[in-house]
């Protein structure tokens, strides 16, 4: 059966480029699967209203977060999709990201998101991957980005009558898990009712630095990604909002307002950005910000029947 997005656009991109210097952060603390199910459960032996019980229960995952980048690669498993988005299987992290000429020379399509969040003074947070990351490490990108996977309680996985009322719930789901794993942001910061669908981008691209030891025989690391863009807002200035970087996922976070991203893209800064941002970043993202509040709060800008292709 087809599904939806059959109206692809196809866009030039450019390569990325980027890296600054480290700023220590504190290490996140992280939740194992024991924790949150414990934290369930004594909301649920109290007394508490209704409305907080089930707002914990739709926090509450039961992904392990404990693991280290090599147990992610190998037990996380991502969507496997087709170009239009229907969802065909899964496969392992590690598996899908490999790029092997002869083999698989452009990974497995699977799902992503990109979080773009912002804070009351409509500045953007940005992270900086950490070194030790397997795949894209070291680049700047934004807020935060990482895949749905199958398997997950609560699902993550979005069908077409998700996809096209605009309301993506898996992918906000997924969103809230990696905010807390990566950011140390609580979903009771960023709820994911306040996040809002954009649109979808389909992009291929190669991990081109590849300097970690640690590429797959025979070719190297990449993303093939149908990404889902993610806007939120806090109503509070940025420095106000209890974080707690993961020091084994991010090296560095900075707010920063659109003049201050564009000097930072600026080729002389030096800086390496990942592609999915470059592409983002150039095709879209200066419209969406400048019109901020229509773009997080009306559907002027939602298109739940395009997937921007570019290859």
């Amino acid at each position: 059966m087809r599904g939806v997005g059959h109206r692809i656009i196809k866009l030039a991109t450019r390569d990325a480029v980027a890296r600054i210097d480290v700023r220590g952060h504190a290490l996140a603390s992280r939740r194992s699967v024991g924790e949150a199910l414990s934290t369930l459960s004594r909301v649920k032996n109290s007394k508490q209203n209704s409305g907080t019980l089930k707002r914990i229960m739709a926090e509450a995952s039961t992904w392990d977060a404990s693991q280290s980048q090599a147990d992610f690669m190998r037990n996380d498993r991502v969507i496997l999709v087709t170009p239009e988005d229907v969802v065909v299987g899964d496969e392992s992290k590690e598996n899908a990201h490999q790029f092997i000429q002869g083999k698989t020379p452009s990974g497995a399509l699977h799902r992503a998101f990109s979080v773009f969040l912002f804070d009351k003074d409509d500045r953007l947070l940005l992270q900086q991957r950490a070194a030790n990351k397997i795949t894209f490490p070291s680049v700047w990108t934004n807020t935060c980005c990482s895949h749905q996977l199958t398997g997950q309680v609560p699902d993550e996985i979005d069908h077409e009558a998700a996809i096209t009322s605009g309301t993506c719930v898996g992918a906000k789901r997924a969103a809230t898990r990696k905010l807390r794993h990566e950011l140390g942001i609580e979903p009771s910061e960023v709820p994911t009712e306040s996040i809002k669908f954009l649109t979808r981008l389909h992009y291929c691209a190669a991990d081109q630095f590849a300097e970690n030891e640690n590429q797959p025989v025979g070719g190297t690391w990449g993303e093939h990604e149908m990404d889902y863009i993610l806007f939120a807002k806090i109503d509070t200035a940025g420095e106000d909002l209890p974080m707690k970087v993961n020091a084994e996922e991010i090296d560095d976070a900075k707010w920063v307002s659109a003049s201050e991203l564009k000097a930072m893209m600026d080729p002389s800064s030096g800086l390496r950005w990942s592609p999915w941002f470059r592409i983002i970043a150039e095709r879209f993202l200066h419209e969406w910000w400048a019109d901020l509040d229509a773009a997080l709060t009306t559907d002027k800008y939602v298109d739940v029947e395009t997937i921007h292709k570019v290859m």
